[in-house]
């Protein structure tokens, strides 16, 4: 059964690669980092009742497990190349590993994502998946590069995430993705990583990390990795008329600051190159908005529009909190 599943599997993910001198069916895989190039390697785990609702679709499974690891090279600016995947479950479902390999396949094939190898076994629903990518030297994006007077931002909106598994827990993991709820749950199901944004931040971002625990946990990463501090601005957050329409303007915002699951990036730059880097995202479809600056110090502060000081919770999701 375990060998026929790694069948299903591999007739879903292939993807020739020139790079992949041996791939899945033998005991490991033998693969080739092109030269001139470093590599990127990145793994999360998934466990049924933590990160995801039983009762997810199969095929919404797959192209997430394989989602929020290719936000990380985003965040680190890489461009993805192999993929191993560790799957765990209750039974030897058929169906349901044909539904999350074709999930996991409709997001690594516009990429050229190979998946090399990995491991099935019984036990609890769990999936880890290990990515594998490229940079050139010296160009890879960190969280420790910020400075004082950077602007900080973000690519695309945020809370939308928050906002979509809040739904979820209200109407069930079968309501449809229609209309301003259906908008929130999608961007739950299927978030899109920032990849084209990763590349074009190459040489331009002083920082960058990717927007899975919550903006202002996320943000303070940078700002301890950078020996800094940050100062937003509410008013300035990029929050969607869904987001807003469905849960109203002020926890909207509070899902725009502490909430996760958006796989934005969240990045730093000298003033100077702002409105330079905006053009480049545009041109690639994607937004960037200046929510705030880096300023000497520690920790993330948050103004309302009348510059008074917010008393937001700010921790993030931590997986060990009491």
């Amino acid at each position: 059964m375990e060998f026929s599943l790694i069948d299903r599997i591999s007739g879903f993910t292939y993807q020739r690669r020139d790079d992949v001198l041996l791939g899945i069916g033998d005991d490991a895989a033998l693969l080739q980092v092109p030269a001139g190039q470093s590599l990127v390697v990145a793994v999360d785990t998934m466990v049924e009742g933590v990160h995801f609702l039983p009762g997810t679709a199969p095929a919404d499974l797959g192209w997430k497990a394989l989602a929020v690891n290719l936000s990380d090279l985003a965040a680190m600016g890489a461009m993805p190349a192999w993929a191993l995947l560790a799957l765990t479950l209750p039974t030897g479902d058929a169906a349901f590993v044909d539904g999350f390999a074709a999930g996991f396949a409709a997001l690594a094939r516009p990429h050229r994502l190979a998946l090399v190898g990995g491991d099935t076994t019984g036990g609890p629903l769990a999936f880890s998946v290990t990515v594998h990518g490229f940079v050139p030297p010296d160009q890879a994006l960190t969280r420790d590069g910020a400075r004082e007077g950077d602007l900080v931002m973000v690519t695309g909106s945020v809370g939308e995430g928050a906002g979509g598994l809040a739904c979820l827990r209200k109407y069930g993991v079968q309501v449809q993705d229609e209309g301003d709820i259906g908008q929130l749950v999608a961007r739950v199901r299927r978030p899109r990583p920032q990849l084209g944004a990763g590349l074009a931040l190459r040489g331009q971002a002083t920082a960058c990390i990717d927007i899975s625990d919550g903006l202002l946990a996320d943000l303070g990463h940078i700002c301890r990795r950078s020996g800094v501090g940050a100062e937003l601005d509410a008013d300035r957050l990029p929050l969607s008329d869904a987001l807003q329409s469905v849960f109203g303007a002020e926890q909207a915002c509070r899902f725009g600051l502490s909430g996760g699951d958006d796989y934005e990036l969240c990045f730093t730059v000298p003033e100077s190159r702002a409105h330079a880097v905006q053009g480049d995202l545009a041109r690639i479809g994607c937004s960037a908005t200046p929510i705030g600056r880096i300023v000497r110090g520690e920790g993330v502060g948050v103004r309302d529009a009348g510059g008074q000081w917010l008393d937001i919770e700010s921790a993030g999701w931590d997986h060990f909190a009491a």
